[in-house]
């Protein structure tokens, strides 16, 4: 089972998203206060089960609603993803992935763990 590990940054609290293996599958931006966080914590576990896939990286994708997950790549030509909230607001990234498939497989794992995931602080 996954769990939704809260710490802090030398700028404010910041939360991972770590599968049942202990592996990083999705990480928050920097909130300026633990609700804040926490709040983003229950942003991911409502948007992310539903949440459609729109992926970037093939010509002329079709445009999903929100919420969603953004599959694109990056500078570096990896894959990553992005789980953008109802309002648009982008709530978790996944890390570079060298391909697609574990990219998708990144995403299905944040859908999977993140419903039912423990909180905890380090």
């Amino acid at each position: 089972m996954g769990k939704f590990v809260i710490r802090q940054t030398n700028t404010g609290m910041k939360f991972d998203l770590k599968a049942g293996n202990g592996e990083v599958i999705a990480t928050s931006e920097v909130y300026n206060s633990e609700s804040a966080c926490r709040n983003g914590i229950a942003s991911v576990q409502k948007n992310a089960p539903a949440a459609a896939i729109e992926d970037q990286t093939v010509e002329g994708f079709e445009t999903q609603k929100h919420p969603k997950f953004e599959v694109y790549t990056d500078k570096a030509g990896e894959y990553r993803f992005r789980l953008k909230a109802t309002n648009g607001q982008i709530i978790a990234t996944g890390e570079g992935y060298k391909a697609k498939a574990s990219c998708l497989n990144g995403i299905a794992s944040v859908q999977k763990n993140a419903p039912d995931a423990e909180i905890v602080e380090q």
